[in-house]
């Protein structure tokens, strides 16, 4: 065995220690289940273990596979594997004792990529808001300060790679839901461009295409070459994938040319203050991308200054998500019971209920015209850096829901998102890069945006950025 410590380096390092022998499959296994039963406790990370299914898949694996023996856990929400809980932060799917029964495309893609699945993370009913905090599985708590969230709704996921767990782990963003997570817990997060990853064989896309499937990573490298090994049409897709392959490691092989940028410092259309933090951060950034030679200015497009946006796109939100509890309800036969949906999802149910085609359709409408308005700035632009959210991590409870009222997690999602769901509505690729933290040691992240397809420039100027202030040797003290 080596004599560093294989889990504080990233995937690519860990695999490249396997691939030389210097620590077996099963020894680097036995690591991260020895680090998640030391530090799951307080961090409550991961909700669902696997250990002896991943010690007999270790024992299995193809040996030329690209990340053979490399521990990994995937979030508890959208993306199955076969035989596992998958419960979706909900209170109903855990009192019906859920387990999916196949693979998906992509969970089947992590296998063959050699990843070794370790069990599943915490996340938020339903992933509608972004704090992790479900009633049926308790808290997720920041590596940073146990006393903050890891934010949502891929907070579990970030958690655990942050205390060093695993050195990547799967997510989904429908909103902000990576990049969040990301920015919280001081790592790399990327939500790909719309198409490039299969929500297969159950689903053509989820939430009107806004949900994109991906990772949580400590480096830049890690996310690009998930990518390569993640991306792909699947019989069926709805959207054209144009991806070639290894192109997000080839990408980072390559110096970023000189590009345009434009960069946005305070919140689209003033809905709310900016916090100085992340003013802070944006600004920093928009000077070291001048330093690195970009052409950089303060422009975004105007579009993102309308707010009627908000309302057709949480009404979408509310009919998918009364579609997939129904579907749940329907498929399992066993109705809901008192108790079974925290408040505020409750409520979304019965609005998404209430949603007529007609209303689903005049959002839809609305929300693919803005998104064109939109994605229109890149005519002239090459990238767009904003802060990630408009406040730093916030604290366990601060968005509960109480009697008086139960719309509180819903309401407090809402500055965290304000950057960041407007491309998940245009489907362009979106990283947040932790690049400042505030006097009490929280790490705050920054949005790099590109347009539609143009993952590779994202990527690159990411690593461009991470050699220039490089990220990884601050580790949080919760590890």
């Amino acid at each position: 065995m080596t004599d560093t410590d294989p889990l504080s380096l990233d995937a690519t390092a860990q695999a490249a220690l396997l691939r030389t022998g210097k620590i077996s499959p099963r020894e680097l296994l036995e690591l991260a289940i020895a680090r998640i039963e030391a530090l799951n406790p307080a961090l409550n990370a991961v909700i669902h273990q696997r250990f002896d299914a991943a010690r007999a898949e270790t024992s299995a694996l193809a040996r030329e596979a690209p990340f053979a023996g490399v521990p990994f856990l995937v979030k508890d929400l959208m993306l199955t594997t076969a035989g596992d809980p998958c419960h979706s932060g909900s209170r109903y799917l855990q009192r019906i004792g859920y387990r999916a029964r196949e693979d998906s495309h992509l969970a089947a893609r992590y296998r063959r990529a050699g990843l070794v699945i370790l069990g599943r993370t915490n996340t938020p009913e339903f992933g509608t808001v972004c704090t992790t905090e479900p009633t049926a599985y308790g808290p997720t708590r920041n590596p940073w300060s146990l006393a903050h969230s890891p934010g949502g709704s891929s907070g579990g996921s970030a958690a655990a790679v942050a205390a060093g767990m695993v050195a990547i782990a799967h997510g989904n963003d429908g909103g902000g839901s990576i990049r969040v997570p990301a920015s919280h817990c001081g790592l790399y997060g990327l939500k790909p461009s719309r198409g490039l990853i299969s929500h297969g064989p159950s689903r053509g896309d989820v939430w009107m295409g806004a949900a994109h499937e991906h990772v949580l990573t400590r480096s830049v490298r890690d996310s690009a070459a998930l990518l390569d090994v993640s991306a792909g049409a699947h019989a069926g897709d709805p959207y054209p994938n144009i991806w070639s392959p290894g192109a997000g490691l080839a990408a980072l092989a390559e110096d970023a040319p000189r590009l345009r940028i434009g960069w946005l410092g305070r919140c689209p259309g003033e809905r709310m203050m900016l916090h100085e933090d992340c003013r802070r951060a944006v600004e920093a950034a928009a000077q070291l991308l001048q330093d690195l030679g970009h052409h950089v200015e303060e422009a975004h497009p105007p579009a993102l200054d309308e707010t009627d946006d908000e309302r057709h796109f949480m009404r979408m939100v509310a009919a998918w998500t009364a579609h997939d509890l129904e579907a749940a309800i329907a498929a399992s036969g066993r109705p809901l019971e008192d108790g079974d949906l925290e408040a505020h999802t409750a409520i979304i149910h019965q609005m998404g209920k209430a949603v007529s085609g007609v209303d689903y359709l005049r959002a839809q409408v609305y929300l693919q015209s803005w998104a064109r308005r939109i994605a229109g700035w890149w005519d002239a632009y090459d990238l767009l850096l904003t802060p990630v959210a408009a406040a730093p991590p916030p604290r366990i409870g601060a968005y509960a829901a109480t009697a008086e009222d139960p719309m509180g997690p819903l309401r407090g999602t809402v500055p965290y998102i304000v950057f960041t769901a407007p491309f998940n509505v245009t489907g362009q690729p979106a990283a947040s890069l932790p690049l400042h933290w505030t006097a009490d040691g929280l790490p705050v992240g920054v949005q790099l945006v590109g347009r539609l397809g143009a993952d590779t420039t994202v990527l690159q100027v990411s690593a461009q950025v991470e050699r220039a202030a490089p990220w990884q040797l601050r580790r949080p003290p919760a590890r």
